[in-house]
This record gives C-alpha cells, sequence and structure tokens, in this order.
C-alpha cells in the first residue's frame, strides 16, 4: 500500500459533482465548484471539493460494490486503491454536505428534517475530529456508494508548486434527495456553473484555475447528460492525449 506521503508528495482525491440542467438549455451538465480560502496554500482557486487521504479512509468494511483488489487494479496500484473513494465521500460530506452513501440500498434522504439535524451534528463532530467518517457508517450503518464514483484522471502537483500532491479525480452524479450546504470553514464560496461557463470566467480573469481543473472542464464540457459522462468516463477513453506539456502541467497515465 502507498505511503500517504512520499518525497513531499501527499496523496489526495478530489471529486466533480455534475447534475443535469433543464431540456432547454444548452450548456447540459453542471459540476460543483468551491473557492478555497484566502489563508490556504492555494489562496482563493476555484477548485472541485477534496482533499488529502487520511489514515482512517482505509476503511473496506464501508464499502460496497467494489472491493480493494478491484479498487487498485483500476488506479493502477498494487494496494490501498478503495481508500480512495473512502476519502472522496468524507471529503464531500466534509465540505458540501454531500453523503455519496446507502442506509439499507437507498441514499440519504435530506430532505426529511431528522435526517438534516441528525446528519449536520455528525457533520460538525467529523470536521472538528471527534468522530471519524468511519464511525459515522457504523452508527448509521451506511455503505460509500463506490459504484457511483467513476475513476476520471490522475494529477501531480509540478515540482515548482509550494505543496505537492499525487490526487485522483472521480465523478460523481449530485444525488436526488440531497442539496449542496458548503461549510464556510472549508470554502469561501461554491458555485453550480457548466463547464463552458466555469472556463469563460477564467478566461475573463474573474476566477482563478490550475491545469488539472482547466483540463476537467474541457473534457466534461463534451458531454450533455449524466448518463453521457458517466458512460464517456467508465469507457476510459474520456481524457485528452498526454502530451509532454501536459506532463509537464502534472497530468499522469490513467492507470
Amino acid at each position: 500500500m502507498q505511503p500517504l506521503e512520499r518525497e513531499g508528495i501527499r496523496l489526495a482525491a478530489t471529486v466533480m459533482l455534475i447534475r443535469d440542467t433543464a431540456p432547454d438549455r444548452e450548456e447540459g451538465i453542471e459540476v460543483y465548484m468551491v473557492q478555497r480560502p484566502g489563508g490556504e496554500v492555494f489562496p482563493d482557486l476555484h477548485v472541485f471539493p477534496g482533499g488529502k487521504v487520511d489514515e482512517g479512509d482505509w476503511a473496506p468494511d464501508i464499502c460496497d460494490t467494489i472491493d480493494d483488489v478491484e479498487a487498485s487494479r483500476d488506479l493502477g496500484v498494487e494496494a490501498g486503491g478503495l481508500r480512495y473513494w473512502v476519502a472522496v465521500a468524507r471529503e464531500c460530506f466534509e465540505e458540501c454536505g454531500v453523503l455519496l452513501a446507502r442506509q439499507e440500498g437507498a441514499m440519504i434522504d435530506f430532505d426529511e428534517p431528522q435526517n438534516e439535524v441528525r446528519f449536520e451534528k455528525y457533520r460538525a463532530d467529523l470536521l472538528a475530529d471527534r468522530i471519524t467518517f468511519a464511525d459515522i457508517c457504523h452508527s448509521e450503518n451506511l455503505t460509500v456508494a463506490c459504484d457511483l464514483l467513476a475513476y476520471f484522471s490522475h494529477w501531480i502537483t509540478p515540482e515548482m508548486a509550494p505543496r505537492r500532491f499525487d490526487t485522483r479525480f472521480f465523478l460523481a452524479a449530485m444525488p436526488a434527495d440531497q442539496d449542496t450546504l458548503a461549510h464556510d470553514d472549508e470554502v469561501a464560496g461554491d458555485h453550480w456553473v457548466s463547464p463552458q461557463e466555469a472556463l469563460g470566467h477564467f478566461e475573463r480573469g474573474e476566477w482563478q484555475m490550475i491545469d488539472p481543473t482547466l483540463r476537467s472542464l474541457e473534457t466534461l464540457s463534451r458531454f450533455k447528460t449524466i448518463g453521457d459522462a458517466l458512460a464517456g468516463v467508465r469507457g476510459g477513453n474520456h481524457l485528452m492525449p498526454l502530451t509532454p506539456e501536459l506532463n509537464r502541467q502534472g497530468m499522469q497515465p490513467l492507470r
């Protein structure tokens, strides 16, 4: 299993939550993006939710539909690949209040007041390090909905960056009975935006973004529906060719 950090490079995971827009809109899908706070290592950037893989993310007993052998094979690592699926679910819940997990085979419905209040308490305790994500899953009989997460891409922050991350990107459809609720301590702002609109914000100098985000948005802009996006990504032929320039920016082979 890979160490969480090697030569100053920390393992990390990111998720692109997507949803379909109204049929009369030409843009197709929208993606959820957050703005990093000004005091962060990469301040003010617009990114997708995500963060570092933690030791507690090795929790194969809370995962369903795939095991570590399959997850590791998908990522091209010897073992421990399932940690990324758990890290994505945990970070998504921490940063934007979306729970990519099932209870007795069904996604949690946050439109029910008792669920909303109970899980907001769990979220506060998780952010305060009073409990782990696995603790929540065990208490509520939850399993991470691994089949909803499609492995998208692999990037390693270039050497000139102030901090370096070895990051796996994932794609997931926004659960129907949940809403995003960004945590004020985690993000400075949040947006549902079409990939084309996000790229326009960058081109006009309104948003700051780095290459992995830009290339991901360019890829997502080709898809019109959630179904098209997930099918394309699971087919494994969605990425642009890996050129020397993209490799210098940090793009890695998918596996």
